[in-house]
C-alpha cells in the first residue's frame, strides 16, 4: 500500500517547494573571456559573508550573452555575480574577507562594508521570471576604501572613589585595502592567509586607566598614560560563520611594559542593515600591565593604602561590534566590551568594582 502512494508523495513534496523559474541576468562590465559565477542568496547571514548561496551556477563568458539562475527559491532574494579571474571557483578575498575579484549586487547595490541583505533584496514571486541588469566593479577600487569621521574611544572607572570615565574625542579614520584595515584605534596589516585562515601585524591605541586627582584613592600614585600596543594576530573563520581570533600585542613605546594576549570567538548576525557580531572571550595582562592599572607600588604606599602587587593575570570579556549601514557612504561602527575582573585584581585596595566597560563608536563617510 505504502509503495502505491510513493508517486503521489513525491508529487506533494514537489507542489509544496515553490520555485521562480528562472532569472536571466544582463551583466555590465563583462569581459570578453572567462568565467562568471551567479550566485543567489535566501539567508540574510550566509549573503553578509557571501557563502554557502541557496543556488550557484557558472557561466563562460560570451559577447552579448545574457546569463540565467533556474530553480531559484522564492521569497526575498539577494543575487550576487563574480568574475572567476583565476578560475579557482571561489570568490578571492583579501585577509579581512572584502572581495578581490570584480563582483556586482542585485539593485546594483555597492556597499562600502559588510554587504546589507535588505539592500540587495529583490522579491520571487513562484513561478516567476525575472529579469536584472548588474554592473560588475572592483570593491576596492584603485586605492582602497576611505572612511572620516568623528569617534570616541571609552573606558569606564572600577575604583575606589572615581566615577569619572575615560572618554577621548578622535578623528575617525578608516581604511580598507588589500592588505590594511584601519578602523578607529585599531590597524591590522595581513601578512598571510588562505580564505579560512589568516595572518596579520596589529597596532592599537591602549587609552590610560585614571588620573591621579580622579579619587582620593588615587592620589599620589600619578596619571596612567596611553601607550601605543603593537604585535600580531591568528584570525580563523569558521563553520556557521563563527570567527576566532588570537593576538598578541606589547607596549611599543616601553611607557608601560609587558603585553597582552587576547582570545576572541564571534559570530555576525545580519538584521537589516544592522550587522552585529556579538563574542566572548579571555584577556590574559603581563604584571606590568595588570600593576600599572591596579596595583600600588611600595612608593606609593599609605597608611589607607597598602603595597598590592597584581602579577600575572586573566580576565574575562563579553563584547558587541556593530556595524549599521545609513547609506552606501554614512555608516556607524561601535565596538563594546564588558571586561570582568579576577579577584586578584578585584583584592587591590584601589579597586571596588569588578568589571570595567570599554569600547569605540564613531560615525563615517566612506569614499
Amino acid at each position: 500500500m505504502l509503495v502505491r502512494h510513493v508517486p503521489l508523495l513525491l508529487v506533494f513534496l514537489l507542489a509544496t517547494k515553490t520555485f521562480a523559474t528562472e532569472i536571466t541576468i544582463d551583466i555590465v562590465n563583462l569581459p570578453l573571456s572567462g568565467t562568471v559565477i551567479l550566485q543567489v542568496y535566501d539567508d540574510p547571514n550566509a549573503f553578509g559573508n557571501f557563502r554557502n548561496p541557496a543556488r550557484e551556477v557558472r557561466h563562460t563568458i560570451r559577447r552579448g550573452q545574457e546569463y540565467t539562475v533556474s530553480d531559484v527559491p522564492d521569497g526575498d532574494i539577494a543575487v550576487l555575480v563574480y568574475l572567476d579571474e583565476n578560475g579557482n571557483r571561489a570568490l578571492d578575498r583579501n585577509f579581512i574577507g572584502i572581495p578581490r575579484e570584480p563582483v556586482g549586487i542585485s539593485n546594483n547595490y555597492q556597499p562600502k562594508g559588510p554587504p546589507s541583505f535588505q539592500r540587495a533584496a529583490i522579491r520571487a514571486e513562484p513561478g516567476s521570471r525575472i529579469n536584472l541588469e548588474i554592473q560588475i566593479y572592483r570593491v576596492l577600487g584603485e586605492a582602497g576604501l576611505w572612511g572620516l569621521g568623528l569617534g570616541a574611544i571609552g573606558r569606564s572607572s572600577p575604583y575606589v572613589g572615581s566615577d569619572v570615565n575615560v572618554v577621548q574625542p578622535i578623528p575617525a579614520i578608516t581604511y580598507f585595502g588589500e592588505r590594511l584595515q584601519w578602523v578607529g584605534p585599531n590597524v591590522r596589516y595581513g601578512v598571510w592567509g588562505s580564505d579560512d585562515l589568516r595572518l596579520a601585524l596589529t597596532a592599537s591605541y591602549r587609552v590610560g586607566a585614571y588620573e591621579d586627582d580622579d579619587s582620593d584613592a588615587l592620589t599620589g600614585l600619578g596619571d596612567r598614560d596611553s601607550t601605543l600596543m603593537g604585535g600580531f594576530a591568528v584570525i580563523y573563520e569558521g563553520p556557521q560563520g563563527f570567527e576566532l581570533d588570537l593576538s598578541y600585542e606589547h607596549d611599543v613605546l616601553d611607557r608601560i611594559g609587558g603585553g597582552t594576549i587576547a582570545a576572541r570567538l564571534s559570530r555576525n548576525f545580519q538584521l537589516g542593515n544592522l550587522r552585529l557580531s556579538p563574542g566572548i572571550g579571555a584577556n590574559w595582562l603581563s604584571r606590568e600591565l595588570a600593576n600599572y592599572d591596579f596595583g600600588v607600588p611600595d612608593a606609593a604606599a599609605t597608611a589607607d593604602r597598602g603595597a598590592y602587587e597584581v602579577g600575572d593575570t586573566v580576565t574575562a570579556e563579553a563584547s558587541v561590534a556593530a556595524f549599521y549601514e545609513i547609506t552606501e557612504n554614512w555608516r556607524v561602527v561601535l565596538n563594546v566590551a564588558v571586561e570582568r575582573l579576577g579577584s586578584d585584581i578585584t583584592r587591590s585596595p584601589i579597586v571596588d568594582d569588578d568589571q570595567v566597560i570599554k569600547g569605540f563608536a564613531a560615525i563615517t563617510y566612506s569614499f
